[in-house]
Parts: structure tokens; C-alpha cells; sequence
């Protein structure tokens, strides 16, 4: 994580100077971008450890920089933490959805904002090197759902499932319980680490965007109302 490169695309002067400074001050290092088409050029000739990116940016939409870089093969693997003054839960979703590791709504903390920087970048240093034993493979569903934990692979039916490293994190977790309910708390410090300041809403926002790429396999994250989740069967319907 010591001196890890982080992009930060944002229209904003001022908001773009208080993340810099904030950051710089942990040791990262900065560049800052006004524009999207800047950004994609940018990361096409060399890739930070971490995008902070805005989505209401003057050329092209944030959500679009999004889509295309983690459609790009050599650039999908980039961490990117939307930090937008959209904060509607439609919003949260759609930035998942697309790819994005992490959402920050404005006003933001500063504080806050270094500690989920550190987090997802902690999340890159840990994902496992990659096995091939069988312990690292989980199977769920009579084998419909496959989540090999050495490779970072998921299958759904056969389909390789391009997942964000909170989603696969979250479906790790469950996966290697099933049965066993989880609360978000427990699911946050599983994923996230046990210091992290993160909602229970953040939980659901993931998960449901976790479900909708597992398409009909989504039902087995199973949702048990006042508690958490747990990973189901397939001949188990969610009470949502």
C-alpha cells in the first residue's frame, strides 16, 4: 500500500485539492484529472493503483469511464471508488453494478474517505495468490455455482461472473458457510476488515447487485429479515 498511485478524476478544483492533500499526506502518491476522456488516456498508458472518480464530469459521464474500463481487459482489474454528489440508492446500485469497488457520497469526511481508499487498496495486497487445491474451490447448488477462491473465478452455469473484489468477497464469505446466517456487521469485518467505517445499507446495496449477476443462482444469497443473510439452496426462495 506505501506509495501506491491513485487517479483521482474531479471537475471540482476544490474538491479535488482536499483529496489530494488529504492522501498525499498518507503517503500516496497523486494525479488529478478534470475530464474522462483524460482519465481513459490516462489509465490506458499507465495504470494507478486506484481510481477516485467523480460522475458528474463535463466531457464524458463518470458512469461511462466506469463501464469502459472495466469492459477493457487490461484495465478491469483497476480498484475504482466513485466519490458523487449522487447519493440516491438508484445511483449507489448502477456504480456497483458497473464494476465499482467502493461508493462515497458528498459532503464526504476526509477521514473517511482515506480509510476506504486504504481499504480496497488492503483488499488488492490480500486476494489470494492462486491455488489449485480443493479446499480453494467451493461448490454450491449441485454445482451450479462455483467460486474458486485461488483463481478469483466465479461460475454461474458454466458462465464465468465478473464480480467487484466487495462482491466476491461477500459471496466468499457466505459460500464457505452456507446454511449459517451472517449478519452485515459480521459481513462487513469479513470483507472489509474489522476497523472499517461502512453502513449496513452499503451490505445491501452489494449483495443486491451481487444477486442480479448470479441471474437465477442470486436466490441462494438468501435474505433473513432483521438479522443478515446466508447462503441457501437452490429449492429455497428469499423472502424479498
Amino acid at each position: 500500500m506505501a506509495n501506491a498511485s491513485i487517479l483521482i478524476v474531479e471537475d471540482e478544483p476544490e474538491i479535488a485539492e482536499l483529496m489530494q492533500f488529504h492522501l498525499a499526506r498518507e503517503g500516496f502518491s497523486v494525479k488529478v484529472l478534470a475530464s474522462g476522456r483524460e482519465a481513459l488516456g490516462q489509465v490506458d498508458l499507465s495504470a494507478p493503483d486506484l481510481i477516485l472518480l467523480d460522475l458528474m464530469l463535463p466531457d464524458l459521464d463518470g458512469l461511462e469511464v466506469c463501464r469502459r474500463l472495466k469492459r477493457n481487459q487490461q484495465t478491469r482489474h483497476v480498484p475504482i471508488l466513485i466519490v458523487s454528489a449522487k447519493g440516491e440508492e438508484a445511483d449507489i446500485v448502477t456504480g456497483i453494478e458497473l464494476g465499482a469497488d467502493d461508493y462515497v457520497t458528498k459532503p464526504f469526511s476526509p477521514r473517511v474517505l482515506v480509510a476506504r481508499v486504504k481499504n480496497v487498496l488492503r483488499r488488492m495486497e490480500t486476494e489470494p495468490a492462486e491455488k489449485t487445491g480443493r479446499d480453494d474451490v467451493l461448490r454450491l447448488g449441485e454445482g451450479a455455482l462455483v467460486v474458486d477462491v485461488g483463481r478469483h473465478v466465479v461460475t454461474a452455469h458454466g458462465r464465468t461472473i465478473d464480480l467487484t473484489l466487495t462482491e466476491f468477497g461477500i459471496l466468499q464469505y457466505l459460500a464457505k458457510h452456507p446454511g449459517f446466517v451472517r449478519t452485515r456487521d459480521q459481513i462487513i469485518g469479513a470483507v472489509h476488515g474489522g476497523d472499517t467505517v461502512l453502513s449496513s445499507r452499503t451490505v445491501d446495496v452489494h449483495v443486491t447487485a451481487l444477486r442480479r449477476k448470479l441471474g437465477d443462482l442470486g436466490a441462494m444469497v438468501q435474505t433473513v429479515r432483521g438479522v443478515g443473510y446466508r447462503m441457501g439452496e437452490l429449492s429455497l426462495v428469499t423472502d424479498e
